[in-house]
């Protein structure tokens, strides 16, 4: 099962005089994790390094920012994977404090800084949504906002032509029950229109 987290989460490790300041935090996808590194380089312009890793969206990215190739985005992204971590982005803001660590003493530095943000992290399990499209008569359009209400649906979009068309998202797990549930409300009035 993966996982997401319900809010940031900061850590903070000196060694050897060099400070590494971490973050853990929800994203939706790379041009937000994009905007967020961005926005931490305008917050710390004294910084020597600004080292990031993603997995969002089904994608992954990792970034050394000047550190050698390997010692810092990539370690970091593996530990969000070994954690089954999904839609975050891990920051480390690393100040030089003059001591170079050696690429091992990096890769183990940044990979605590990581690691330290997800101890205080809570995690929320990530359930995967199956997006659904129907059309109703009229009629039967309150029933239908019910019903999607009900069931805590993410309703997205609503189209007035000769039906009613819903287009909307539920947990996976919950979408075989809420068709049944509904076509049997609607009296077999439904009809479910594909993607």
């Amino acid at each position: 099962m993966s996982f997401t987290l319900a809010q940031p989460v900061h850590s903070e490790l000196v060694i050897k005089k060099s400070r590494f300041i971490g973050c853990v935090q929800p994203v939706a996808d790379r041009a937000a994790a994009l905007a967020v590194v961005a926005s931490l380089r305008a917050e710390h312009p004294a910084a020597a390094h600004v080292c990031w890793a993603l997995m969002a969206g089904g994608q992954s990215a990792a970034n050394d920012d000047g550190e050698p190739g390997g010692t810092a985005g990539r370690p970091m992204l593996e530990v969000l994977r070994h954690q089954q971590v999904e839609g975050a982005l891990a920051t480390v803001v690393r100040y030089f404090g003059g001591v170079k660590l050696g690429a091992g003493g990096l890769v183990r530095a940044y990979t605590d800084a990581v690691a330290q943000a997800l101890l205080g992290a809570t995690l929320v399990p990530l359930r995967r949504q199956r997006s659904l499209r129907c059309s109703v008569p009229y009629a039967l359009e309150g029933l239908v906002r019910r019903e999607l209400a009900a069931a805590g649906a993410v309703l997205e979009a609503v189209e007035h032509g000769d039906d009613v068309a819903f287009a909307f998202s539920l947990p996976e797990p919950d979408a075989d029950v809420f068709i049944a549930r509904l076509g049997d409300a609607a009296q077999g009035r439904v009809a479910w229109l594909q993607e």
